[in-house]
């Protein structure tokens, strides 16, 4: 088994229940606190969380910025809100929660922190579950953002991802790279990805969608023209990732994914990073602007470690497409 490579160089509850009240762009605000009480201030802040869409892993790192917040002993009230991967939505609740006059803003998804980074130059934003931050046009550079947005990166290991397809299917000669066009960051790990596959001689194509509507019909596409599936940590394909396996899997078509969730909801196997470290992350660097005076242009975006990704294989899935999973050492299998 390969081991990771160093993410960076590729791109140089409260409560879960609370954190997750919003349904259909509607939220609510909740009290956050820990018996500590913010001390150093006497300050109750007010947050506001536009989600992109609901999956698992966008949930994680809501939960895991919700829990940094209570860890760190500030009181807080939060706005949650979700956009449910409409982007008219998304730019609506964006200019709600700037005319709310929040302390800080969090943004999970690319498409909810270009939304809010278009609503407001003043209020500072975090975003997170985001690629790149400097492509996506959130920041001038990712070691310097020099404006009002920064926050964590989901990069994961794609080059690694690529030698786990080899391994697990070594006669693949064709792979299908699946990703919806309406993300930037999907892009940003296509190219990587077609990058590892053509260093090591394996053919590929994309097939992409617009929305979630189209993923059925473009994976029943892909069934006898490619050997395997490449899908990376898009939103789009996360949300509808169990359409993918249940048309993939029935046609032996094994699907190497982005996150441990894809996994989850049927992908084959992944080198994954922690979403809800990933928003932890992201809480931390919250409490730093809010209670230190922190700037976010000053903020370089950060990154998991490499040591913190997972190896993890679904064996139901494994057993569906007729793939041996048994010699991955150190794999969750779930």
């Amino acid at each position: 088994m390969k081991r990771l490579k160093t993410i960076g160089a590729a791109l140089a509850t409260g409560a879960l229940a609370l954190a997750l009240a919003a349904c259909g762009g509607n939220g609510g605000t909740v009290e956050g606190s820990s018996s500590a009480g913010d001390a150093a201030t006497g300050s109750t802040y007010k947050i506001g969380v536009l989600q992109l869409t609901e999956h698992a892993a966008l949930d994680a790192a809501n939960e895991g910025f919700v829990a940094a917040l209570d860890d760190s002993g500030i009181d807080y009230t939060i706005d949650q809100q979700n956009a449910q991967n409409d982007q008219p939505t998304c730019q609506t609740i964006a200019s709600k929660l700037v005319n709310d006059g929040d302390d800080l803003i969090l943004a999970i998804g690319t498409p909810a922190a270009q939304a809010v980074a278009s609503a407001t130059t003043d209020i500072p934003i975090i975003g997170t579950a985001i690629t790149d931050f400097a492509e996506s046009g959130l920041v001038a550079d990712n070691e310097a953002p020099g404006g009002n947005v920064t926050g964590t990166s989901d990069l994961t290991p794609v080059a690694d991802q690529i030698d786990l397809l080899q391994e697990l299917l070594p006669d693949a000669q064709t792979v299908g790279l699946l990703y919806c066009t309406a993300e930037a960051n999907s892009e940003v790990q296509i190219a990587m990805a077609e990058e590892a596959l053509d260093a090591a001689g394996i053919a590929h194509e994309r097939y992409t969608v617009s929305s979630s509507n189209e993923i059925q019909q473009v994976v029943e596409s892909m069934v006898g023209n490619v050997d395997a599936i490449y899908t990376p940590t898009d939103n789009t394909i996360a949300a509808g990732m169990s359409t993918v396996a249940m048309v993939a899997n029935e046609h032996q078509l094994p699907v190497i994914v982005g996150c441990d969730t894809m996994v989850e909801d049927g992908g084959l196997a992944s080198y994954s990073i922690n979403y809800y470290d990933l928003g932890y992350k992201a809480g931390q660097m919250a409490v730093r602007i809010l209670t230190e005076g922190a700037d976010p242009a000053e903020m370089p975006i950060e990154y998991l470690e490499a040591s913190d990704c997972q190896l993890i294989a679904n064996q139901q899935t494994a057993d569906e497409v007729g793939v041996d999973i048994s010699g991955l050492e150190d794999a969750e299998i779930v």
